[in-house]
């Protein structure tokens, strides 16, 4: 789908937003949260990814800026691999401290993590877009690699007010795009893969869940989301 933003697809995402504000004023709806109104699952239940699809990251400007480094200095002078270490739960933060940089030097943990939570806010558009898709009853999860840091997001941004943070790569020891977290998410779910819906920003964790039945979207901004969700049959 084209980056260029149409007429009626902003037109499309205004009035969603209008309409999920008054939805959140007066909800309407009896029906048991997920459940269609004959008590059945209500499918497809969407995935998704969390940083720089719902939520802003703050890595590529606020942490180099945080550091009085260029984003690529960063990059050259951090430990190849333990942000994943502790992504996947294999280190802790006091543990990542002392290995973020290849040499080991020490810095302020504390105020690297005020930095990112200065930084972490919602998309343009897409808070709105998980409001009316809660209010018409979908499931929703988020499926993320990302640290136990998850929680500054949720303290700063509520998003569990939307979704669940169920399959985050800290709990569950595996990122994106390892065909086995996939799979663990829908044995955990209990649904085929063409049951469930993934978003993500990068094209091969979506590749990757096409390689195992999963429906994919690739983020690029709410206004294409929402399009590619209703062309996906989701009722927004």
């Amino acid at each position: 789908m084209a980056l260029l933003l149409t007429a009626p697809a902003i037109f499309s995402l205004a009035k969603l937003s209008s309409k999920s504000s008054r939805m959140a004023l007066n909800p309407t709806s009896s029906n048991p949260p997920n459940f269609t109104t004959d008590g059945k699952r209500k499918l497809p239940i969407l995935l998704f990814d969390i940083m720089d699809t719902v939520v802003r990251d703050p890595f590529y400007q606020d942490v180099p800026a945080f550091f009085g480094m260029s984003l690529k200095e960063l990059i050259e002078c951090k430990h190849p691999t333990a942000w994943m270490e502790f992504e996947n739960g294999m280190i802790n933060e006091l543990e990542l401290a002392g290995k973020f940089f290849k040499d080991g030097r020490p810095f302020d943990l504390e105020g690297l993590k005020n930095c990112m939570r200065r930084g972490y806010s919602y998309l343009d558009g897409v808070e709105q877009l998980l409001c009316a898709l809660r209010q018409n009853n979908y499931e929703m999860h988020a499926f993320t690699n990302y640290p136990i840091w998850y929680e500054m997001i949720e303290d700063k941004l509520k998003v569990s007010n939307y979704l669940s943070w169920t399959f985050c790569s800290c709990t569950y020891g595996k990122r994106k795009p390892d065909p086995n977290f996939y799979l663990e998410v829908l044995e955990h779910l209990g649904v085929d893969p063409a049951s469930c819906i993934f978003i993500d920003d990068r094209i091969r964790n979506v590749e990757a869940a096409t390689e195992v039945g999963i429906t994919g979207l690739h983020f690029k901004n709410a206004e294409l989301l929402l399009e590619d969700l209703h062309s996906s049959g989701v009722d927004i």
